[in-house]
């Protein structure tokens, strides 16, 4: 069956870096899009970030752009999403999911705190 486990996640300051990757298994993880998501107040979940299965294609949510780049390596089924001048606004539990636009929890998610 789909498993997506999320890790990378912790405590960040005001500007710091963080990685999160995303190890995938039961489905041929080459030929799907993956894409990153984050609770919204109020909101259910925002997207974040896509990428295409060759990653010729990839976007992000303006909150983001310029500050995370989303990768993935599909010989290792991962997908990754480097976090750099991260914001008090990006704390959230991260998660990862099938498909470029997706909106729901792949897996366990994991935990990014920004604060000082």
């Amino acid at each position: 069956q789909v498993k997506l486990v999320e890790s990378g996640g912790g405590l960040a300051q005001p500007g710091g870096a963080l990685r999160l990757s995303c190890a995938a298994s039961g489905f041929t993880f080459s030929v799907y899009a993956m894409s990153w998501a984050r609770p919204a107040p109020g909101k259910g979940l925002e997207w974040v970030s896509g990428i295409y299965s060759d990653g010729s294609v990839i976007d992000y949510a303006d909150s983001v752009k310029g500050r995370f780049t989303i990768s993935r390596d599909n010989a290792k089924n991962m997908v990754y999403l480097q976090m750099n001048s991260l914001k008090p606004e990006d704390t959230a539990l991260y998660y990862c999911a099938k498909g470029f636009r997706a909106t729901q929890r792949g897996g366990q998610g994991t935990q990014v705190t920004v604060s000082s």
